[in-house]
């Protein structure tokens, strides 16, 4: 019999593999695909219940996720992002407002001559002139440093809601008496327009405004005293949601008061 010589004889080294308890690490990433796929399909259960509302706001959402879009966010606690102010919110919304005016130091000092009242068609929102002009220069549609600041506190606030909005300018019985071809009623308009134009410059949805009117002094504040300043006046509406039992408010016109098309009227 040989017998192998030691110093040839191979060597044989057998190396142990540790696995990791349970097969290692995957099953954790398994189990955290079936977390996210159990989540994504309740959040779709829970959507397919909502109102539309909901639906339209997280779909718009995902359109636009900075939020600048009309139909995004809430400026009002407890309605819900994208929910439009129904009936029942509308005095939430007036509060805010109010607070958001008061926290302002140089609006808080205007509160007298800002009057919010909810109605059959929505919020409204009266920005009433003195004698020396608050909102607008005088006899003019260029807003005032004040009006400015009103104006777009009202666009951030109001650009939160998907609700529409319309505008509105009015004055007293006052004539011109420089410019005849000028009357009241492109006064009216220019200022709902000016005033239009400023807000959606600030933070109003683009699609938010849909009715512009000038009424020149046809719908008076205090028709007992025609030619008092609070006559003239720009009003914001804040419609109820459309589509809504809450939300069916009174008749809203369907046509823009026409400059030029209704006999002259007086102007402050």
């Amino acid at each position: 019999m040989s017998v192998q010589n030691p110093e040839t004889q191979p060597i044989i080294i057998r190396k142990k593999v540790v696995h990791g308890g349970h097969h290692g690490g995957a099953w954790k990433v398994a189990y955290a695909d079936f977390v996210t796929a159990m989540m994504a399909l309740f959040i779709v259960l829970w959507l397919m219940n909502t109102g539309e509302q909901v639906k339209r706001a997280v779909a718009g959402y995902f359109r636009d996720p900075s939020g600048k879009a009309s139909g995004q966010g809430s400026g009002v606690a407890g309605t819900g992002e994208g929910i439009g102010i129904r009936r029942d919110d509308m005095n939430k919304l007036k509060s805010k407002l109010e607070s958001a005016m008061e926290s302002a130091p140089d609006l808080a000092q205007l509160r007298d001559q800002v009057q919010m009242t909810v109605t059959g068609e929505g919020l409204r929102i009266e920005l009433m002139e003195s004698d020396v002009g608050t909102f607008f220069e005088s006899g003019s549609a260029q807003p005032s440093a004040s009006g400015r600041e009103m104006l777009r506190m009202l666009a951030v606030e109001l650009g939160k809601l998907p609700n529409q909005v319309l505008i509105e300018g009015h004055t007293d019985a006052r004539p011109f008496s420089t410019n005849r071809a000028y009357s009241n009623w492109e006064l009216s308009a220019d200022r709902a327009n000016a005033a239009r134009r400023l807000m959606q410059e600030s933070g109003l949805g683009a699609n938010q405004v849909v009715q512009v009117r000038g009424y020149a002094d046809q719908q008076l504040r205090k028709p007992q005293e025609p030619d008092d300043a609070s006559n003239r006046r720009v009003s914001i509406i804040v419609r109820y949601q459309p589509g809504t039992a809450s939300g069916q408010g009174g008749a809203v016109p369907g046509e823009r008061a026409a400059a030029g098309k209704t006999p002259p009227t007086a102007a402050p």
